[in-house]
């Protein structure tokens, strides 16, 4: 989900966090505390969720959502998605309510990831529904999705995949560098990105094209598809 821009002082502990994070070791940033986010709209519509508090994180807007989830009102029933950098999630979450056949999150925070588990053991999902969280950093989970297709396992292609990285880590460029390697996305997938800067700055993949886009205060967002 998307964190705040940090103050310089700041920025330089988050650097080091990035740094582990690419190594794959678990990092909790922050301490077990009682916040909720609303679910929009769809099965669990008007429900609020509890999620833990971790230093820079929180839920990726009400408007925004609301605005990203009526652009995909028509691809997201029985969608599969993928939440890389999940947080509290709002999104995945989102999806779910709204009739996504599958999200899998992936969370590098232990404090973040076990609060997630717990909403999910306690959401009633569809039958057939699948929800998995992996705590893991993103860029380790599709190294590894990637393995698995050169040892010929199958491996589940996304139609949606929800990027809201750290705001002040800047990896939205490589982590669409990482997922377009891996070799995850299914035919005429859409990927969501959400960062601190204009969406004109990226280098979108060879094909890809900035679909919608939108402005929400500091924030960007908005929708690539190919």
């Amino acid at each position: 989900m998307a964190r705040k821009p940090t103050s310089n002082r700041l920025r330089s502990s988050s650097n080091n966090r990035l740094s582990t994070a690419k190594s794959g070791n678990v990092v909790a940033i922050g301490q077990a505390g009682r916040q909720s986010l609303r679910i929009i709209a769809g099965e669990w519509r008007g429900r609020k969720i509890p999620f833990a508090t971790v230093a820079g994180l929180r839920p990726t807007q009400d408007r925004v959502r609301e605005t990203l989830f009526n652009w995909l009102s028509k691809e997201i029933a029985g969608a599969t998605c993928l939440d890389l950098y999940a947080g509290t999630g709002a999104l995945g979450l989102e999806a779910l309510s709204r009739g996504a056949s599958q999200v899998d999150f992936v969370e590098l925070s232990a404090i973040a990831y076990n609060a997630l588990n717990d909403n999910l053991q306690g959401l009633p999902t569809q039958e057939g529904q699948i929800a998995k969280v992996a705590q893991m950093s993103s860029f380790d989970w599709l190294r590894q999705y990637k393995a698995n297709a050169a040892t010929s396992i199958q491996n589940k292609r996304y139609n949606l995949v929800l990027l809201d990285p750290p705001f002040a880590l800047s990896l939205m460029q490589d982590t669409l560098n990482a997922l377009c390697e891996a070799q995850c996305l299914a035919p005429k997938a859409m990927i969501y990105v959400e960062q601190a800067t204009p969406l004109s700055e990226l280098i979108l993949p060879q094909g890809w094209t900035l679909y919608r886009s939108k402005k929400a205060g500091q924030v960007f967002y908005g929708l690539i598809s190919s």
